[in-house]
């Protein structure tokens, strides 16, 4: 049967939104006409291929075929509608390998990014979502309506395990929710993971700091090859730890649906590190928006998705954006929690919170370790900062009368 590229072409056609997977991208055409381009990037992330083929059947083609919905040459937007038998269910790298894969190849495209996709309610509860969500990690935490406090410990790397969670106590002592290592730190010969978590959770546990409902949470990076993940994600339960941390996109979205397939009942936290690699070109990759609906269905409870202000890219329309849809309703899945984390200090925390909400774990690292009297007393600023705008007193203001933060204003400004 006739199977040219403009075949994939139908435009302004109704579908059933429950059958088919809807996918967004920006395209750039460059030596054929856009719509053939189109119609060629849904042929190749579907069924078709540059040729007839005497195995396509007129009725699988009918049933199978992506097509081409919407599109504007002026925009570079178009929009595909896959039909849902195209996938296997709760599968993401197949999702990925057909919208996503070989067409980011193709040598009439100037340019492609993948900018949002639409699942209808059955593709979405083939996943368990979030073991927790966010109203599972306030509980944990004890924290019911302000931001979540975390840090990273700096330096990253180069730390002792015991040095390594010295300095988480420190922050837990000085009233931080949550600590975490960073994405590099896995299980280096100065820090070894098996010695981290054993010296964490003793110490916490010694503390008073595991098992009572308002417990300091630490994010333990499990990142590793699946077997190694698997024997660090039981070793932290084995020895009554909290959350397993993982480096979604460099394990892999299958690490990240087996940890939690195993129903380990523990916190994911999702750090995005290689992101940008994808998201950052407006012209090529994918949208931060279209990894964070994939980390939902994934199941991870928290999430890295931006900071608006600080050192790390990524616009308010953006983040706001990506954070709404992770605390919103989504076909009974869980909430995720959002992450604001890259470059901030106490005095950034009144203009994220008003720009991102208090549904929000910020993560302070060297706004809490760089702190001119050392962590316990940066810890005690972050939390300084939180009081001061869940109560809307001006942190200028509210350091009058609180050291910690004013020696952190001191240092760093007031929002920037």
């Amino acid at each position: 049967m006739p199977n040219t590229y403009n075949t994939y072409l139908s435009i302004g056609e109704k579908l059933d939104k429950n059958k088919y997977i809807f996918a967004s991208f920006h395209l750039g055409s460059e030596g054929q006409p856009f719509d053939r381009t189109a119609g060629g990037v849904a042929a190749e992330s579907s069924v078709g291929t540059w040729t007839d083929v005497f195995l396509q059947t007129k009725t699988s083609w009918d049933n199978l075929h992506a097509k081409v919905i919407e599109k504007d040459e002026s925009s570079g937007f178009l929009k595909i509608a896959y039909p849902l038998d195209l996938f296997e269910a709760g599968n993401i790298p197949q999702l990925l390998s057909s919208i996503a894969g070989n067409i980011f190849g193709l040598l009439e495209i100037s340019a492609l990014r993948l900018e949002d996709i639409d699942f209808p309610e059955e593709y979405i509860k083939a996943f368990p979502g979030p073991a927790l969500g966010i109203t599972g990690v306030r509980n944990m935490a004890g924290v019911k309506e302000m931001p979540l406090l975390g840090s990273i410990i700096k330096p990253k790397l180069g730390l002792s395990s015991k040095d390594h969670i010295d300095a988480a106590m420190a922050v837990y002592d000085g009233g931080v929710n949550l600590v975490k290592d960073d994405e590099n730190l896995t299980s280096q010969i100065y820090n070894n993971f098996y010695d981290r978590v054993r010296e964490g959770t003793t110490r916490m546990k010694e503390k008073g700091y595991l098992g009572k409902g308002n417990e300091k949470i630490y994010a333990y990076n499990i990142t590793a090859s699946y077997e190694e993940m698997q024997k660090r994600a039981e070793f932290v339960v084995e020895n009554g730890g909290n959350c397993h941390m993982i480096d979604i996109l460099t394990a892999g979205f299958a690490a990240v649906c087996g940890m939690r397939n195993k129903n380990y009942g523990k916190m994911i936290h999702a750090h995005r590190a290689m992101h940008a690699a994808f998201t950052r070109s407006k012209q090529y990759g994918i949208s931060m928006l279209v990894l964070a609906k994939l980390s939902r269905l994934a199941g991870v409870d928290s999430l890295h998705t931006g900071t608006v202000v600080g050192k790390m890219e990524g616009g308010k329309e953006e983040v706001t954006k990506i954070d709404n849809f992770l605390r919103a309703e989504w076909y009974g899945l869980k909430t995720v929690l959002p992450v604001a984390s890259g470059g901030l200090h106490p005095g950034h925390l009144p203009d994220v919170v008003k720009i991102l909400g208090n549904d929000l774990l910020i993560n302070f690292g060297g706004g809490i370790h760089g702190h001119p009297e050392g962590t316990y007393k940066g810890a005690i600023a972050a939390v300084q900062a939180r009081e001061a705008v869940s109560q809307g007193i001006r942190l200028d203001e509210y350091a009058k009368n609180h050291f910690e933060l004013a020696k952190a204003l001191e240092k760093w400004g007031n929002g920037n």
